[in-house]
């Protein structure tokens, strides 16, 4: 089958959500475009086998799959599919967006998509890592419905605080909240996410409490992150950051773009060797590579570069992120990225 032309869905599948009927396209296309069998759609996907087949039985229902799988307006799976592909990840969400709207209007439309799609994919016994600070993950679990079952075993907060005391509090949200709407346990890393010296992390990391959460990085099976971009995002920056200009620059000077839970990379995707890293209290970049699942929720012109060298380098294997942002990630040469998806 070929993909036919966006087009407006009528009939059974009108009143059904946007995200749903992504969904259900996503799944159509790799059943009937891609011949994937049902097995393999339900392990890429994080679903269970049982619901990729309603999923198909619903999109023969709504009109999704007939001669051809149709898109509908709104709902990007090839545009999605040819991110995947560039730079090899599990599954690509790409939130609608009407055009470059301010960065606030960006995040919160992120921030949705995500939600749903962990709504839609936690389906229990998941040990799922947070980071402490990020404006889309602050929009994501904002978004988030509780849900009527356990859908995870543990939250375990993978970064300290960052920023100023108050500012801290913010990562105990984080992890509460999201702890909360999945019924789960919550571990909370209660300290600062960058400390004064490395001898003062390895004072704290030999607390039992504090200690006892590292441990738990090792059991994660789902990692949600945020993005950033060297210079601060607006929010961290009036939460008082904890990287100082001179630290900037001298990150800077090493080639880093951008950062995920404080662990520093270049354009390449490549870890940055830098004094600060030996400061930060939370995942290591390799315990990071080990979670199966590594969901990074980012967009916004600002973070294009960054964005794209955490993809380059592997450190994510899902991304959400909105319209804008995937076309600027597709449009690239695929030879960018050739042999240089994992670390």
């Amino acid at each position: 089958m070929g993909a036919g032309p966006a087009a407006e869905l009528d009939g059974p599948a009108a009143g059904i959500p946007r995200e749903h009927v992504r969904l259900l396209t996503k799944v159509a296309r790799m059943y009937h475009e891609r011949g994937m069998r049902q097995p393999q759609i339900a392990a890429q996907l994080h679903l269970s086998q049982p619901r990729v087949s309603r999923l198909l039985k619903q999109a023969g229902e709504v009109g999704i799959v007939r001669t051809t799988v149709v898109s509908p307006r709104g709902v990007h799976a090839e545009l999605e599919e040819a991110v995947e592909r560039r730079f090899r990840l599990t599954e690509v969400v790409v939130a609608d967006t009407d055009g470059p709207a301010d960065e606030a209007a960006v995040l919160h439309t992120i921030g949705t998509a995500a939600a749903t799609y962990l709504e839609t994919t936690l389906t229990g016994g998941e040990h799922i890592g947070i980071s402490s600070w990020s404006s889309t993950l602050l929009a994501t679990v904002d978004a988030m419905r509780p849900r009527p079952v356990q859908v995870a075993e543990r939250v375990v907060q993978i970064l300290g605080g960052i920023g100023s005391s108050s500012a801290q509090s913010q990562a105990t949200r984080l992890t509460g909240r999201l702890a909360q709407v999945t019924k789960a346990e919550a571990s909370y890393l209660m300290a600062p996410g960058l400390l004064a010296s490395a001898d003062m992390r390895r004072g704290i990391t030999a607390e039992p409490n504090i200690a006892s959460v590292i441990q738990a990085y090792d059991e994660l099976t789902t990692a949600l992150v945020g993005v950033g971009s060297l210079e601060p995002s607006p929010l961290l920056r009036e939460s008082g950051n904890a990287v100082s200009p001179a630290e900037q620059d001298e990150l800077r000077s090493r080639g880093a773009v951008g950062d995920i839970c404080m662990r520093f990379f270049d354009a390449e995707g490549q870890p940055i060797a830098a004094d600060l890293d030996g400061r930060v209290l939370g995942i290591s970049a390799a315990a990071l590579n080990a979670v199966p699942r590594r969901v990074g929720v980012a967009g916004g012109q600002r973070k294009w570069g960054a964005i794209r060298a955490a993809l380059v380098g592997g450190w994510l294997n899902v991304l959400v992120t909105d319209l804008h942002t995937a076309k600027w990630l597709a449009a690239g040469s695929p030879e960018e990225t050739d042999g240089r998806t994992g670390r």
